[in-house]
């Protein structure tokens, strides 16, 4: 089993303060790539909205999630170590691999099953988290 990515929070405060602490990266990120795009100042204006922005700083919460990737053995291992925790499965159930995400102040997880394309999973895995386990906390 391997961890990918870094920040698995304990409490929701804390996902509440990495969350918030994403704020003016995600500013960065967007204007600069609408300066990429070279957009003048008035479509820049029109088209550079609050929304557009938060959907950076959830994009870059989500992509910062620790995901444990492993075989479904090692995931039936950790479901037997936490027991209260509930967990969604997404993906075929006859394969072989898993990648999952564990919010331990919500007692939740997400996982997802997986054959090949393991970065595709855990990407996927990570949209999910953030919808399933933190977007109504944040």
């Amino acid at each position: 089993m391997h961890t990918e990515g870094r920040f698995a929070p304990e409490t929701a405060t804390e996902a509440r303060e990495r969350f918030d602490a994403l704020g003016p990266t995600a500013q960065t990120v967007v204007r600069e790539v609408a300066t990429a795009m070279e957009f003048p100042k008035d479509e820049y204006d029109e088209r550079v909205t609050g929304e557009v922005v938060e959907r950076a700083r959830n994009a870059l919460f989500a992509t910062s999630l620790e995901v444990h990737v492993g075989s479904r053995e090692e995931f039936d291992a950790w479901r037997e170590d936490h027991p209260d925790y509930e967990a969604t499965v997404a993906g075929n159930e006859n394969v072989d691999r898993v990648a999952w995400h564990a919010a331990p102040f919500a007692d939740r997880a997400v996982a997802a099953m997986f054959a090949d394309e393991e970065r595709a999973a855990i990407e996927t895995l990570r949209r999910q988290a953030f919808g399933r386990l933190y977007r109504d906390e944040l």
